[in-house]
């Protein structure tokens, strides 16, 4: 049990019987009359649907005991991404729903955190920012440096985001993981 005064970003309590819902964000509230409250936007974790709630100020809420562990992703088993514990070498079958759109930037090594509560994987968080290899993409015309325009390119996951037209086949680029964003060239 936390108090309301306690929450941060991140926090995942147990509200609506038993439903994992984590804190996106939340701001104290005192208005001029009457109780303070405390404002948040909650999303839940199994659906992604974010909620705006209103708690009282003072009051307990239930917090639910997350376990997050960096483990390596090994490789694809059926509809199943097998994660692997770098710590106790333990491998962990995770379903592609549970993945979401980390599946789009996972290639086999790289380290991802997984979630887990009660034993049940929760899921998958990327860092913010992955180097892939550009595996397919048009070549750019000379002239088109300068326009600022872009064009589609296919990522070594298979996965397809918009890029510079000066970007070619086998470049390795920086992409954002929350927005399919390119980010930058990676100097070798």
């Amino acid at each position: 049990m936390a108090s309301t005064n306690d929450l941060k970003n991140g926090l995942v309590l147990k509200l609506d019987g038993g439903q994992l819902w984590s804190v996106v964000e939340f701001q104290h509230v005192k208005p001029g009359k009457g109780p303070a409250f405390v404002r948040t936007k909650l999303k839940n974790v199994l659906s992604g649907k974010v909620v705006d709630k209103t708690f009282n100020a003072g009051v307990k809420v239930e917090t639910a005991t997350i376990d997050k562990r960096d483990m390596q992703f090994s490789y694809m088993d059926g509809d199943y991404f097998v994660f692997m514990d770098m710590e106790t070498y333990d491998q962990l079958h995770v379903d592609r729903k549970a993945v979401g759109d980390a599946a789009n930037f996972l290639i086999e090594g790289f380290t991802a955190s997984v979630a887990q509560h009660e034993g049940e994987v929760l899921f998958v968080e990327l860092p913010a920012a992955v180097e892939l290899t550009i595996q397919e993409t048009e070549p750019g015309v000379q002239g088109d440096r300068s326009t600022g325009g872009t064009k589609p390119a296919t990522l070594e996951t298979g996965h397809q985001i918009q890029v510079p037209l000066f970007i070619t086949t086998g470049e390795k680029i920086k992409v954002d993981t929350r927005d399919s964003g390119y980010l930058g060239r990676v100097n070798s």
